[in-house]
C-alpha cells in the first residue's frame, strides 16, 4: 500500500475539517475554506503536498458529480416557469458579458480569437455552487433578487454543454473558429435531443425495474454507474468527462427518481467537490501573483465591475426593482467553478500556457473569495429596500404581513402519498398551493405522475431525500405515513435537521399523537378522534339534533382531547 498517498489524503481531510467550519463560522462559506486550505497545503504555501497531480484525479471526480447535480437541477418544468428570465436575462448576460470580455482579452493579451472567446465565455459564468449555497443558507432562493439570480445561473449551466464541446473542438487545428462554434452548438442540440429520447424510452423503465426488484444498495450503485458510465462514455469519444456527467444529470432531471438519486450522490459530491477546490488552491502558483499583484488585483476588480454593470443594466431592463437589481449584480459578479473546469481542460489539451493559466486561475479564485462579502452587501441592500416597502403593516404593532402568494412560492412537502396523502394533495390543489410529494411505492408514483401530480420516488426516512426535495425552504411539511414507526422516524429527523420548519403529522390515537409531539411535530391529528367525531356528527343530526349544538359539543370534545396530548407532554 502507498503510505505517502494515504498520508496526503489524511492531511487534506484534516485541513478540511479545520478550515471549512472556521470559514463558515466567520461567514465566508465552505468553498472559501476549501480554496484557502488548498493554497496553504500546496507548493505555494506550507508545501505539505508537493505532488498534487494524484489528488487531482479525485478532484476530477468532484467536478463530475458537481456537473451531474447541476444537470439534475435543469428540469423542463423549472425552465418553463422561469423562461422569460432564463432565456432573456440569462442569455443576454452570457452573450454580452462573454462578447465584451472576449474583445478585451484579444486586445490586451494579444491572444487568438479562439483563446479569447474561451476566456470571455468562461469568465462570463458565475459560481453556481457558491451562489446557490449562500442563497439557500439565507432562505432567499425565492426572493426578489434570488429568483433572477437562479434564472441566470440556470442559463449559464445550460451554456456549459456547448462550451465543453467548444474546448474539445479547439484541439482540432484544421477547424476555423466559426466551425468550432457551429459544431459546438450543433452538438449541444443533438445531445439535448438524445437526452429526451434516452430518458423517456430507456432510463426511466430501467430505473423502474431496479427499484421494484433490487435492494437500496443496488440503487446507489446504479446511480454511481449512471454518473461515471456517462462520463467515461464521453471521454472515450473524445469529449470531456464533465460533459458526460452533465448529460447524465439531464437524463434524470424530469424523472420521478431525481430526489432519491440526488440524495444517493450528495455525500460523494460534497467531499469530492471539496477536493476539487482544494486541488485548485494547490495548483495556484503564488509567486505568479507576487510578480504583479497590483495588475492582477486590478483585473479582478475590472472583471467584477464589468459583470456588475451588465447584470445591473439587464436586470433593470427586465423590470427588476432598483435595489433588487443591484443585489443580483453583486451576487453574480464573480467568476466560478465552471471557468476553473474549462481552463483546466484547456490547459490539459495544451491550449493554454502555464503563465496564462496561472493568471486566469488567480483571477477566478480571488473573485470567488470576494463572493461572501458581496453576498452580505447584496443582502443588506435588499433588506433595506424591504424595510421601505409596506406590504400590509399593522399600525399598532409594526408587524408586516406577507401576501399569501409570497408565502407559498416554495412547495409544501408531503411525506407519503397514500390514501391520506392523496386527499391532502387534492385539497392543496384546490387551494392552488404547490407541493412535492415523496413516496416509496414506485407503482403509485408512476400512476400519480401520469395524472400530472408532483410525486417523486424516495425514502423519506433519509434527510438527504427531504433536503433534495426542498424541505429546508418549504413553508411546512405534512407527514401522512401510515406506518407508525416510519412516521415517528421522519418527524424526529425533520425536527433534528430542519428545526425551523413546521411539521404536521398524522397519529392513530392519543398515545401516538403524544409521541409525535414529543419527537418534534408542531401539530398532530388523531385518526380515531376525527373518525369518531364525524360518526357522532352524522348520527346526532340523524336523530334531529341541532347542527349548531352538535358543532359546539364536537369543538369541546376536540379541545379536551388535544388538550390531553399537551398535558401528557408536560407530565413527561
Amino acid at each position: 500500500m502507498n503510505i505517502e498517498y494515504l498520508t496526503d489524503i489524511i492531511i487534506l481531510l484534516s485541513a478540511a475539517v479545520i478550515a471549512v467550519p472556521l470559514f463558515q463560522a466567520l461567514g465566508f462559506g465552505a468553498i472559501s475554506g476549501f480554496l484557502v486550505a488548498g493554497i496553504v497545503l500546496g507548493p505555494s504555501g506550507l508545501g505539505y503536498i508537493q505532488d498534487y497531480a494524484e489528488i487531482a484525479h479525485f478532484a476530477e471526480l468532484g467536478v463530475i458529480f458537481l456537473l451531474f447535480v447541476i444537470g439534475i437541477e435543469i428540469n423542463p418544468s423549472r425552465l418553463w416557469k422561469m423562461k422569460g428570465l432564463v432565456l432573456g436575462l440569462g442569455t443576454l448576460q452570457v452573450v454580452i458579458t462573454g462578447g465584451l470580455i472576449t474583445v478585451i482579452a484579444h486586445e490586451l493579451l494579444n491572444s487568438s480569437w479562439r483563446i479569447s472567446l474561451l476566456i470571455g465565455s468562461a469568465l462570463a459564468l458565475s459560481s453556481t455552487a457558491f451562489v446557490l449555497q449562500l442563497l439557500t443558507e439565507r432562505k432567499a432562493l425565492s426572493s426578489e433578487y434570488g429568483r433572477p439570480s437562479v434564472a441566470v445561473l440556470l442559463l449559464q449551466d445550460l451554456a456549459v454543454v456547448p462550451l465543453l464541446a467548444f474546448v474539445s473542438f479547439m484541439a482540432a487545428p484544421e477547424l476555423t473558429i466559426a466551425e468550432d462554434v457551429f459544431l459546438a452548438l450543433a452538438e449541444a442540440i443533438i445531445i439535448l435531443l438524445l437526452v429526451i429520447v434516452v430518458a423517456r424510452y430507456i432510463l426511466s423503465p430501467l430505473l423502474n425495474i431496479l427499484v421494484r426488484f433490487s435492494s437500496p444498495e443496488i440503487f446507489t450503485a446504479s446511480a454511481l454507474l449512471l454518473v461515471l458510465g456517462s462520463a467515461q462514455a464521453m471521454e472515450s469519444i473524445g469529449l470531456s468527462m464533465a460533459m458526460g456527467a452533465f448529460i447524465a444529470g439531464l437524463l434524470i432531471a424530469d424523472s420521478s427518481y431525481r430526489h432519491q438519486i440526488t440524495a444517493e450522490i450528495q455525500p460523494f459530491r460534497g467531499l469530492l467537490l471539496g477536493l476539487f477546490f482544494m486541488s485548485m488552491g494547490m495548483s495556484l502558483n503564488f509567486d505568479r501573483f507576487l510578480e504583479q499583484p497590483i495588475v492582477l488585483l486590478g483585473v479582478v476588480i475590472a472583471l467584477m465591475v464589468v459583470k456588475f454593470l451588465i447584470l445591473w443594466l439587464l436586470s433593470r431592463l427586465f423590470g427588476i426593482k432598483a435595489k433588487a437589481s443591484i443585489s443580483v449584480a453583486l451576487l453574480l459578479a464573480q467568476s466560478g467553478e465552471f471557468a476553473l473546469v474549462l481552463f483546466s481542460l484547456a490547459k490539459g489539451m495544451g491550449l493554454l500556457d502555464d503563465i496564462l493559466f496561472q493568471h486566469l486561475l488567480i483571477v477566478v479564485l480571488l473573485s470567488m473569495l470576494a463572493t461572501p462579502a458581496l453576498d452580505k452587501f447584496a443582502n443588506r441592500i435588499y433588506l433595506a429596500s424591504r424595510r421601505n416597502i409596506t406590504i400590509m403593516s399593522d399600525a399598532d404593532t409594526g408587524k408586516v404581513k406577507l401576501d399569501i402568494a409570497e408565502q407559498y412560492t416554495k412547495p409544501v412537502i408531503l411525506a407519503g402519498f397514500g390514501r391520506m396523502g392523496h386527499r391532502i394533495g387534492y385539497i392543496l390543489d384546490l387551494m392552488k398551493v404547490p407541493y412535492v410529494a415523496i413516496d416509496r411505492d414506485a407503482s403509485l408514483v408512476d400512476r400519480e405522475r401520469s395524472e400530472g401530480k408532483s410525486v417523486y420516488f424516495g425514502d423519506v426516512q433519509r434527510p438527504e431525500v427531504l433536503r433534495a426535495a426542498g424541505a429546508a425552504e418549504a413553508p411546512f411539511v405534512i407527514v401522512s405515513i401510515d406506518d407508525v414507526d416510519v412516521a415517528e422516524h421522519v418527524v424526529s429527523s425533520l425536527h433534528h435537521y430542519f428545526p425551523d420548519i413546521p411539521v404536521f403529522a398524522r397519529g392513530h390515537d392519543l398515545i401516538k399523537c403524544r409521541d409525535l409531539k414529543t419527537l418534534g411535530a408542531h401539530y398532530t391529528v388523531s385518526e380515531t378522534l376525527e373518525a369518531s367525531a364525524e360518526l357522532a356528527h352524522v348520527a346526532l343530526l340523524h336523530i334531529g339534533a341541532e347542527d349548531s349544538e352538535v358543532a359546539v359539543a364536537l369543538e369541546q370534545f376536540r379541545k379536551d382531547y388535544y388538550g390531553r396530548i399537551n398535558e401528557g407532554m408536560r407530565e413527561k
